[in-house]
């Protein structure tokens, strides 16, 4: 071979490995780019819940490791003092996803430009206080943070509420914010969620990684039905139902669903204050599936704007079992439901009904 025709050859396979080198690097480089922070509000901040969320939202647990995020914490004029106690606090603890903090008890302020909001903050049934009476509280905070959001938040931000009666706030908050999508309206029902995949794991001693599928249908109260008809576990040789593997209808269908409606209580019970640490943990879960998707073959349970879906009123914030991918949730379609299973979720329908005819009520 000509020595300048192989000189030529070695040049060009020269030119070809550098210019694929460069584009490597150049790939490696966009990839290490920082995101820009995603501002997320909490409001109730300086409560317990809030006081256990927001480091695990600086920390990455909501959005994932490489996700920066800016904390807008809102609470009330009495909590101001605390609201900035816990300020100083995710300043000192230096978490290096935390690219900045605001705190205010002015909903407008904390509303600017949010991409998420978490609604923490509610009026508690106090003893002696009827059930409209709450209801007239938290109807006239939704109404007046509803607003902050659909003035002042990002054009995409997500909402979850965490405040009882959740899925009813959910609903006002949807009354009176109407330019935000109403998929974008959600409520918390991952708490009850996680805990019955817990009292499965510890009923089965299995680890509750293995758990999936179960179903919190409709309210987030002592009506709520939790459901293992469709509730699988990874075991040695596959996937194997739940209801096999416990083999204890008895169990599952009376003592294993009022375990679960009645754990929020059993916690205040045991410790005296409500479950705050778990609560923070289901709402991180919730928004990252809800934002990142959840894995193939898996559902959760969200309180979501029922679109008539298994008979469910439509108009109602109920819990369903959805799939999340590319920031949309979904509700799992085609799923059988039994006699016993209808009946429960009609009764907890019923008194979602009956809450939303309440909280309306509060609004004349």
């Amino acid at each position: 071979m000509d020595h300048a025709v192989l000189l030529q050859k070695i040049l060009v396979v020269s030119f070809i490995v550098a210019l694929f080198w460069k584009i490597i690097r150049y790939m490696c480089n966009l990839l290490n780019v920082e995101k820009e922070p995603v501002r997320v509000l909490v409001t109730g901040a300086a409560g317990q819940i809030g006081y256990a969320i927001v480091p695990m939202i600086a920390r990455g647990v909501m959005l994932g490791p490489d996700q920066p995020v800016i904390l807008h914490l809102l609470d009330i004029e009495p909590a101001a003092e605390a609201l900035n106690g816990v300020k100083m606090e995710l300043i000192d603890a230096a978490f290096p996803l935390l690219k900045g903090v605001i705190a205010t008890t002015d909903p407008i302020e904390a509303c600017m430009g949010v991409n998420i909001a978490v609604m923490v903050g509610g009026f508690p049934r106090k003893e002696g206080m009827e059930r409209k009476d709450v209801m007239s509280k938290n109807v006239s905070i939704y109404k007046a943070q509803a607003s902050a959001l659909e003035k002042h938040a990002a054009e995409d931000c997500k909402v979850l509420v965490i405040a009882n009666p959740a899925n009813t706030n959910a609903l006002i908050l949807k009354e009176f914010a109407p330019s935000i999508p109403e998929k974008n309206i959600t409520c918390l029902t991952r708490l009850d969620h996680n805990r019955a995949l817990g009292q499965i794991s510890e009923s089965l001693d299995v680890q509750v990684s293995d758990v999936k599928n179960v179903i919190i249908w409709g309210n987030h109260s002592s009506t709520q039905y939790p459901d293992v008809n469709h509730a699988t576990v990874q075991t040695s040789s596959g996937e194997k139902p739940v209801r096999e593997l416990v083999s204890d209808d008895k169990w599952l269908n009376a003592e294993f669903i009022t375990t679960v409606q009645q754990r929020g209580a059993a916690v205040i019970k045991a410790r005296k204050l409500s479950s705050a640490l778990s609560a923070a943990s289901a709402a991180c879960d919730h928004i990252r599936d809800w934002v990142l998707g959840t894995p193939e073959g898996t559902w959760v349970s969200m309180g979501v704007y029922s679109d008539g879906s298994y008979g469910i009123q439509p108009g109602l914030v109920y819990s369903f079992p959805v799939t999340c991918e590319k920031g949309k949730w979904s509700i799992v379609q085609g799923l059988k439901i039994d006699d016993f299973s209808r009946a429960k979720m009609d009764a907890t329908a019923k008194e979602l009904v009956e809450e939303k005819s309440l909280a309306y009520s509060c609004l004349n």
